[in-house]
């Protein structure tokens, strides 16, 4: 071989060698990674983030460890209930290594090894509850787990910090019924709903019933009052009028008279009464219209004595045969006044005793005075 080219070959191994030694010796670590560097096959040191150096060939890098928080999500898992019943159940593991010696140490594969401890402390939790209860309480199951993953977990250099049930599948039988029972139950709560609904409408309804009942009895009382009221006034402002004037008879039986067609108008009236002043103020009414007469005779004669003295003038006749035409009219109403309604005015109706008929004939005195 040429001495030149053994040489090239040694410097080259030289520095392949320096290259390879430059290499073992210099490590560059990442942030949150952490090398576990065992020395001739025991530990020796780990290694934190940043640049480190290594003896070359005599150190090694045993595990690279991620400090981070790793999440885990398990296969679904059988499980039995206390009823007996199968459920699926999906599991989400959030944990990260807090020493990475013990971890490389302590466990072949703590990985693994977090799976299996899940596994069976959730068949341990699962297998105490029944189906409602395991359906209803995940986050105490998540407690209970979560406490008994970090103790054990914790010599391996482990710390669990959550535990989650994603998901708790039971049979496709039992979730027929469970539907059934959640429709029957959601059935009953709007039947319920709705007979309270319609018994707090008919509430309503009789409350307001009996308050429109209130007002329009209060309202009907205070008209009635109101009316009673007015009527009193009318009355006592008609007696105040009639004491003021203080009528005489003659005006008392003209008032009568007018009042007669008004009593006998009504369809039901088949016998009525007429008190004994009646009569007495007619015949007032009478005496007034024979002294009219009386006087018109007089006015005639001294009429006929003047015209014998005198002329007469067309006015003066004319005057003195109106006063004989209303003479004769008042006279022939007078007349038929008095035949219709004294005709027979003493004599009493069947049925009224004499005491009542002067009850009656006192009422419109009393009347009067009030």
């Amino acid at each position: 071989m040429d001495p030149s080219t053994f040489l090239a070959i040694i410097v080259i191994a030289a520095a392949l060698l320096a290259v390879i030694t430059v290499v073992k010796m210099v490590k560059v670590v990442p942030q949150q990674v952490e090398y576990v560097v065992e020395r001739l096959g025991k530990y020796s040191r780990t290694l934190t983030p940043g640049l480190n150096i290594l003896v070359p060939f005599i150190d090694s890098v045993r595990n690279k460890v991620d400090k981070r928080e790793v999440v885990v999500s398990f296969p679904p898992q059988p499980v039995i209930t206390s009823d007996n019943l199968v459920v699926s159940i999906d599991t989400v593991l959030y944990f990260k290594v807090v020493d990475s010696v013990r971890a490389t140490y302590e466990i072949f594969s703590y990985l693994q090894g977090i799976e299996q401890l899940t596994v069976t402390t959730l068949r341990n939790v699962i297998g105490s509850l029944d189906l409602e209860k395991a359906l209803t309480s995940r986050d105490e199951i998540n407690r209970h787990l979560s406490g008994v993953l970090d103790e054990t977990t914790g010599r391996w250099g482990i710390k669990v910090t959550r535990v989650e049930l994603k998901a708790i599948e039971p049979p496709p039988s039992i979730r027929d019924s469970m539907e059934k029972q959640m429709r029957a139950e959601r059935d009953r709560r709007a039947a319920i709903l709705h007979a309270e609904g319609l018994k707090q409408s008919q509430i309503l309804t009789a409350e307001g019933d009996k308050q429109a009942a209130v007002l329009r009895a209060e309202g009907d009382r205070q008209s009635r009052i109101l009316t009673a009221e007015g009527q009193a006034k009318a009355i006592r402002t008609v007696v105040d009028s009639i004491h003021a004037a203080n009528p005489d008879s003659k005006v008392m039986a003209y008032q009568y008279l007018q009042s007669l067609p008004q009593i006998a108008a009504g369809q039901s009236n088949k016998l009525w009464i007429l008190p004994v002043e009646l009569t007495k103020a007619l015949e007032g009414i009478g005496g007034a219209l024979g002294g009219l007469t009386q006087l018109s005779d007089s006015a005639r004669t001294g009429i006929v004595e003047s015209r014998a003295n005198e002329d007469e003038s067309a006015d003066v006749i004319e005057a003195r045969k109106s006063a004989e035409e209303a003479a004769a009219a008042a006279n022939a109403e007078a007349a038929a006044a008095a035949a219709q309604v004294s005709g027979n005015p003493t004599s009493t109706p069947a049925g009224i005793s004499a005491h009542d008929l002067a009850a009656l004939d006192e009422e419109p005195t009393r009347e009067l005075e009030r």
